[in-house]
């Protein structure tokens, strides 16, 4: 038996990190937009005659092969491992792989953790509400980087689409959002920056930041909040330059959330890429390095991407990713 899963990773418009619980509970109206893209995560599980666990990580090249019973104290390749034990499997080998590079901010360490969930509910016979599984997905994260975790990330892996995620107590709820992925896929210049991040490191600073009462912080999550507002208003019009303009404004709202947010390399590929024709930009994730996305009108897109990458960046081709979690058993 063969088992292969795959999810989407996404591009981040507006309302990140303020996804992150509690937060959003302190700023009423939170929400976060967000696209589902084809640089695509992947899992596959295979039996095997015995009852031990094979976990292998083409992108990193580790592997290790453990009796089940060890899975949860290994830390060769930990969110793997935490997922089989969490998942109760034995008798496998799990092997992934990521087509987004590694730090890149647009969550592929997510959508991988989605695609082998699908693939172990398969393989294990549960069936689980995505709901159930994607809260599977978050906690075992959590575990494995110690800080607490996004809640956007999971929905563009499980769901795919354009989306906003409406951040209210209790469970959000995800939208989708009426916008031609067509014409918005054509205004946009992804690339990777060629500095990996780390996002779990600046997502903790600032979460507690803002729990121990810091004002400033504050004031820029009620800021990015009103620009994601103001973007989805735009997205679901076409209004196109008011989309970029508040792109624009949510990476200075952003910026000014905690000094490594940005680099000498994001702000001079930015500058190349607004003094080529984009109207806007900002930082996947949350900075620090990672991805960096562009809108711009389409026929100034071919000077944006050249920019970029006379500027030392890497630009990744991608379209639209309407399908999410994908599962199919040989």
């Amino acid at each position: 038996m063969r088992i292969s899963a795959s999810a989407p990773t996404r591009i981040d418009l507006a309302g990140g990190t303020i996804d992150i619980w509690p937060l959003y509970l302190f700023h009423p109206g939170a929400q976060t937009l967000h696209i589902a893209i084809s640089l695509r995560a992947h899992a596959w599980i295979e039996a095997r005659p015995d009852d031990r666990i094979e976990l292998v990580s083409e992108d990193t090249d580790r592997r290790v092969n453990l009796p089940a019973d060890r899975l949860r104290e290994d830390e060769t390749l930990p969110l793997l491992g935490r997922l089989v034990h969490r998942f109760g499997a034995h008798g496998l080998r799990l092997t992934t792989r990521g087509e987004s590079p590694a730090g890149a901010g647009i969550a592929g360490s997510s959508a991988l953790n989605i695609a082998i969930c699908g693939a172990l509910a398969r393989f294990t016979g549960q069936d689980l509400d995505p709901e159930v599984l994607m809260d599977i997905a978050k906690d075992v994260e959590a575990q494995v980087i110690h800080v607490p975790t996004g809640l956007q990330d999971y929905r563009p892996a499980m769901y795919g689409g354009i989306a906003a995620l409406e951040l209210e107590a209790g469970r959000p709820v995800r939208v989708a959002l009426d916008v031609d992925p067509g014409a918005l896929q054509r205004r946009l210049v992804l690339c990777y920056t060629g500095e990996p991040r780390n996002s779990g490191t600046n997502n903790w600073e600032i979460t507690k930041r803002h729990i121990d009462g810091d004002r400033h912080i504050f004031d820029c999550f009620e800021r990015i909040r009103d620009t994601a507002a103001a973007m989805r208003l735009a997205l679901t019009r076409g209004d196109w330059d008011t989309t970029a303009q508040c792109l624009a404004t949510e990476w200075e709202n952003r910026k000014r959330l905690a000094p490594g947010v940005t680099t000498a390399v994001i702000d001079d590929l930015i500058a190349r890429g607004m003094a080529a024709g984009a109207q806007g930009a900002k930082v996947c994730g949350a900075g620090g390095g990672g991805c960096l996305v562009c809108i711009a009108p389409p026929d100034q897109v071919p000077a944006v991407r050249d920019a970029l990458a006379e500027g030392g960046a890497r630009i990744l081709d991608f379209r639209i990713e309407t399908t999410g979690l994908s599962v199919v058993q040989d």
